[in-house]
């Protein structure tokens, strides 16, 4: 039982006091001290940037505390509910009591600073960061929270601390850019996440020297162990709750001020085909779901290469009964298989990439009509066969499958080099071209951690959450990969407790 000790509570000895709590939270970059002289005595101001609402705070609570309470020679903590019109003042020396409203809003008053009592008052920006229009646009999901990351990197902060509500959580704020000085804040939960990793992505930001930094796009890449991959080597997000589990998790959040994405590290090759939604489904149907993706993926790189290997090198691996429709099918094109597939795909491309730059719905009109048109009207023209027709559509419809955009335009243009060597080479080059693949991902790195963990090298203790999803109570491990501080995340034994009432 030793190895769950970490679960038990701290014993009176161990309670950390009101100045250590300070020192604590004073790692944090949103974390302010306003100090001024009130009768004599030094009073001192302490809250999170991030989380209060700075008009309550300096409308209700500094100006009173400035013009109000030197008219009071003998005022103590217990007056201050006279002079300030906020609601529940709260006085106590409980320091957990005080850590608790301070990450939740609140505003910590102490006359000295060798008193041990503060006054807490709530003025916490309760609205801030849930407007119905910050909902995550590209990354959709039926279940779980819609709220999104906007372009406000202080909202972006509030919104954060509000589901993370721990001390721990630290935000390190830098400025990068000569001309755009554009803030840039790195954050993590002290305890969990690795040193090192920390220590690596601010010595990478660091030594970042651009004029202008746009969106943490440009961030990414300038962070990248290799910038001449097409794979993404960090997750781009705008859902709140996957930074959230992130950070949880042991890894390490960049925020951007201007960009409603943040940028999320170390990561591994699967996490692209990792969704949220998964973790609210039952964990059967998330690993069904997920199962789905990764071979969606398969189908959307290897279907278009392996039929043009078939009908170019390889007649005899056709069926009988298939013989006959590839005959009909193909008996009035004049061209190569290779040709077919490249003037489908790259028919695909048009029409996708002209959808997003127009209005939504003339894009919707767009992509119905110009495939469905431009698809018959090549097949009646004889220019492609309807099988290749059904085969690129499928390939392109497996593609939208991934979560992440920056990962599935990587599987859009992986298709192109395959079908390349599967026209030159048949079935042997597009051995070859997988072979050249997995090991251009075996020597990626994200941060200096495998790429793809926990297949390459072996982690079997981290199969349980990586192509399948196993249930919570088997899940309470962190990723080890990560090399985390702390390997739990929840009491393993207690998760499996389920007990009645009456026991």
């Amino acid at each position: 039982m030793s190895i769950f000790s970490f679960f038990k509570k701290k014993t009176s000895g161990e309670e950390k006091t009101l100045q250590q709590l300070l020192n604590k939270l004073r790692q944090s970059s949103d974390f302010i001290k306003v100090e001024f002289a009130v009768n004599g005595h030094l009073l001192a101001i302490y809250y999170f940037d991030s989380l209060v609402d700075p008009k309550i705070l300096q409308q209700h609570v500094l100006c009173h505390l400035q013009n109000d309470a030197p008219k009071n020679p003998d005022i103590k903590l217990e007056d201050l509910q006279k002079i300030i019109p906020i609601q529940r003042i709260e006085v106590t020396n409980d320091v957990q009591m005080i850590e608790e409203k301070i990450l939740k809003g609140f505003v910590a008053v102490q006359f000295q600073k060798t008193d041990t009592y503060v006054a807490l008052i709530n003025v916490a920006n309760e609205s801030l960061g849930l407007r119905p229009n910050n909902d995550s646009e590209n990354e959709f999901s039926v279940v779980g929270p819609k709220v999104g990351f906007i372009e406000n990197i202080g909202t972006n902060l509030h919104l954060i601390r509000r589901q993370i509500v721990t001390p721990n959580l630290v935000f390190r704020e830098m400025t990068l850019g000569t001309m755009s000085k554009t803030k840039v804040v790195v954050a993590y939960i002290d305890g969990i996440t690795n040193k090192q990793t920390i220590e690596t992505v601010i010595q990478r930001l660091e030594n970042i020297h651009f004029d202008i930094i746009f969106d943490n796009s440009l961030i990414g890449q300038l962070l990248s162990d290799n910038s001449n991959s097409p794979f993404p080597l960090f997750i781009s997000t705008e859902r709140i709750d996957r930074a959230v589990s992130a950070l949880a998790s042991g890894q390490v959040v960049v925020l951007c001020d201007g960009s409603p994405y943040v940028v999320i590290g170390p990561s591994t090759f699967f996490d692209f085909f990792t969704s949220p939604e998964d973790y609210y489904l039952p964990w059967i149907l998330g690993s069904f779901v997920r199962l789905i993706r990764v071979f969606g993926v398969m189908i959307s790189v290897l279907a278009s290469p392996i039929y043009i290997a078939v009908l170019t090198y390889h007649y005899e691996m056709i069926p009988k009964d298939l013989l006959g429709p590839i005959i009909y099918s193909r008996s009035n094109v004049p061209f190569p298989p290779v040709l077919e597939v490249l003037f489908l795909e790259i028919t695909i491309e048009l029409l996708r990439e002209a959808g997003a730059r127009l209005p939504t719905k003339v894009a919707q009109s767009l992509g119905v009509v110009g495939g469905i048109v431009i698809g018959q009207a090549a097949v009646d023209a004889g220019l492609t066969s309807t099988i290749m027709l059904i085969i690129v559509a499928l390939a392109a419809l497996a593609s939208f499958t991934t979560p992440i955009f920056k990962m599935s335009n990587t599987i859009r243009f992986l298709r192109f080099p395959i079908i390349l060597f599967a026209a030159f080479w048949g079935g042997v080059g597009i051995v070859f071209a997988v072979c050249f693949l997995l090991i251009h991902l075996g020597r990626l790195q994200s941060f200096g951690n495998p790429y793809l963990v926990p297949f390459y090298p072996l982690r079997i203790r981290n199969f349980k959450d990586s192509i399948i999803r196993f249930s919570y109570s088997q899940t309470a491990e962190r990723p080890t990969f990560l090399r985390p501080l702390s390997l739990f995340r929840y009491n393993p034994a207690k998760a499996k407790q389920k007990d009645d009432i009456d026991e």
